[in-house]
């Protein structure tokens, strides 16, 4: 059995990404602070959905709380996984957040601060902690880092400054991983998904000042947001040991947004 670890697995394309792990036999240990971030103007995850998701699975599903922006918390959840299964995999970045709504020099600092350590620290503290473990495993390895970056991380999106630079670090971290991985079996990976029907997509159209996210639909060819099951796919494949020959790859699934 092989064992991943997902950070934001609570809702959104961390839960499908769980969820889609788990229906193809891996254990999963899914990670989330399960609780609000002050700095945010919408609520993150519940422990409540976080326990949810563990009890709709088959017992291959652990819930761990831990917040991504804490190196040793990060530490702590893969320990824990080891502990459990005796391995790691795979680690998945999907952890995320959303602040803006106004331009670069009128965010408060705190939200900006809460944007970069989510989306990009965590992702960091996430490959710190896990990295090694992934090395430790016998030759040949076939060890998976993988990230969640967004379109946000080629496109300018006016007034979500601090989450564009974020998501565009994820990408810089995820190349910069591949070239110090090397040959070791060991990959590092990204997708970069468009707009996704998520928590993080609700908050953006209430930023906009939208009445709701479908207004973000005419921007990807397809003419229709994505579902977290879709990037959830992808992730899972990009696990898997068939993704062998990926390293350094930010892979769109945006729904021909980037176009």
């Amino acid at each position: 059995m092989r064992v991943a670890l997902v950070t934001g697995g609570a809702r959104g394309i961390g839960a499908a990404t769980v969820r889609k792990l788990a229906e193809d036999g891996w254990a999963v240990l899914a990670c989330d602070i399960a609780a609000d971030i002050p700095e945010l103007g919408y609520p993150m995850a519940s422990e409540a959905e976080l326990h949810e998701l563990v009890a709709s699975s088959d017992g291959t599903v652990k819930a761990h709380v831990a917040d991504v922006r804490d190196a040793d918390a990060m530490h702590a959840a893969v320990a824990e996984a080891e502990r459990e299964w005796g391995r790691i995999d795979a680690a998945v970045a999907c952890a995320g957040a959303i602040a803006g709504g106004v331009p670069l020099w009128e965010m408060p600092t705190g939200a900006e601060r809460a944007v970069l350590e989510v989306n990009l620290v965590g992702s960091m503290n996430l490959a710190r902690a896990a990295i090694p473990v992934l090395l430790r495993q016998p030759e040949p390895r076939s060890g998976r880092f993988l990230a969640v970056a967004s379109t946000a991380a080629t496109h300018g999106l006016p007034m979500l400054a601090s989450y564009c630079a974020a998501k565009a670090g994820v990408v810089g971290l995820v190349r910069a991983l591949a070239a110090e991985l090397g040959c070791t079996g060991v990959t590092a990976n990204a997708v970069s998904p468009g707009s996704t029907s998520t928590p993080i997509l609700e908050e953006s159209a209430r930023l906009y000042g939208l009445p709701d996210t479908e207004e973000f639909a005419q921007h990807q060819s397809v003419n229709r947001l994505l579902e977290p099951a879709e990037i959830a796919n992808v992730l899972a494949f990009m696990a898997g040991q068939d993704s062998s020959a990926m390293n350094g790859s930010v892979v769109s699934v945006d729904g021909g947004f980037s176009l």
